[in-house]
């Protein structure tokens, strides 16, 4: 049963220059279940007050800071449900934990932490206090990632040999980050953006959807990190070999140095009988492969999906839909399961949604690549 009124946001980041900021809250709104009426948007009280005015919000809950707005919304009658944390990397255990210790749920951008100690932490804080925490591992939202999940858990492919995954991005093949670039500036600083550069950008992304769709954990990595442009502090491309837990073998490759590329996401996972393969790029196609019949192209919203994919389609086939509207499944995911939380279900955020486990392993990641490369060698996952 759905509730009489919007879940109501609060922010922390995604002010003035941001990214990611204003998808979460396009994503948040656009299934009419969320509103923003709450903000600490900027480490500038000014900046926060200017993005709060944009946003068309009262200008009294448009904060200083993520304290400020926390300490004050929970005294009201009409505060904030939960926080959307959209900040860089090294905020958001501290603003994760300020509202689980304040009793308010948390949807946070990725990575979780800035480091794999802060995720032991933040893990431990969820746990502890029983409320709904999600991760928007965006590419998960999609309708065709969910049913190549669906068809690799049906056992479509047959006994899964081999799976590939690889991200690309050109947009730093330059060292941007000393032009004043504010995205590329805290991506290429180990203060703001953790340990990880293009791993935990981009990297945590491909290894999430390699385990999310083909239902298999890496249990072990062979990686080798670089950092191609002179100078730059953080890793800008990885290659890795993988083990799975079924004896299948993998490969992660992923860069931003890889000029040209735009948005490169690609997945492949082959079986016995046959295989998958998604681009992001291209979201509303999956093209499987078969040993012994002609190759297939399965299409976004035909009634031939699983009820996985139908469930997250908005528009009939043939109309595409893409970035948006998968960052908004996984909203519209969190707002359900925030509801049943709010009615008294324990734990009811949904195996579609990524939450605290995909954190862990996307942190546990960054760190057993960079080990692996430390070592020049396998490390245990």
């Amino acid at each position: 049963m759905a509730e009489a009124r919007k879940l109501r946001m609060g922010m922390v980041g995604g002010g003035p220059g941001a990214f990611i900021g204003p998808v979460h809250r396009i994503a948040a709104e656009l299934d009419g279940q969320i509103e923003l009426v709450a903000g600490a948007f900027s480490q500038s009280a000014e900046r926060s007050w200017e993005a709060g005015v944009r946003f068309h919000i009262d200008p009294a809950r448009a904060y200083a800071d993520y304290r400020q707005m926390i300490e004050a919304e929970r005294k009201r009658a009409d505060g904030i449900d939960f926080v959307a944390i959209v900040t860089p990397n090294h905020v958001h255990l501290p603003v994760a934990l300020a509202a689980l210790e304040a009793g308010i749920p948390v949807m946070s951008d990725k990575p979780a932490t800035a480091t794999y100690e802060e995720a032991l932490k933040l893990e431990a804080a969820v746990q502890k206090s029983g409320l709904p925490y999600g991760l928007t591992h965006t590419y998960a939202g999609y309708a065709m990632v969910r049913e190549a999940r669906a068809m690799c858990a049906a056992g479509k492919l047959g006994a899964i040999r081999k799976v590939a995954v690889e991200y690309f991005q050109g947009w730093l093949s330059g060292p941007l980050e000393t032009t004043g670039h504010k995205q590329a500036a805290w991506r290429a600083d180990p203060a703001q953006s953790g340990a990880g550069g293009a791993i935990g950008d981009i990297g945590t992304h491909a290894f999430h959807l390699l385990e999310y769709i083909s239902g298999l954990k890496v249990t072990a990595i062979n990686a080798t990190l670089r950092s191609v442009v002179p100078g730059r502090r953080l890793d800008d491309d990885c290659n890795a070999f993988l083990r799975m837990n079924n004896g299948a073998a993998g490969t992660l490759a992923c860069s931003q140095v890889a000029a040209g590329e735009m948005n490169e996401l690609h997945l492949r996972i082959y079986g016995e009988k046959g295989s998958l393969a998604w681009r992001q790029q291209d979201p509303n196609r999956l093209i499987m492969k078969w040993l012994d019949k002609p190759e297939e192209i399965h299409h976004a919203a035909m009634n031939y999906l699983s009820a996985d994919a139908l469930a997250v389609a908005r528009v009939p086939a043939g109309h595409p839909e893409g970035y948006l509207e998968a960052f908004a499944v996984l909203y519209r995911e969190f707002a359900d399961a925030l509801i049943a939380w709010k009615q008294g279900q324990a734990n009811p955020l949904p195996a579609t949604l990524p939450g605290i486990e995909a954190g862990m392993r996307g942190m546990r990641f960054i760190v057993r690549a960079i080990e692996s490369d430390r070592k020049e060698g396998w490390v245990e996952f």
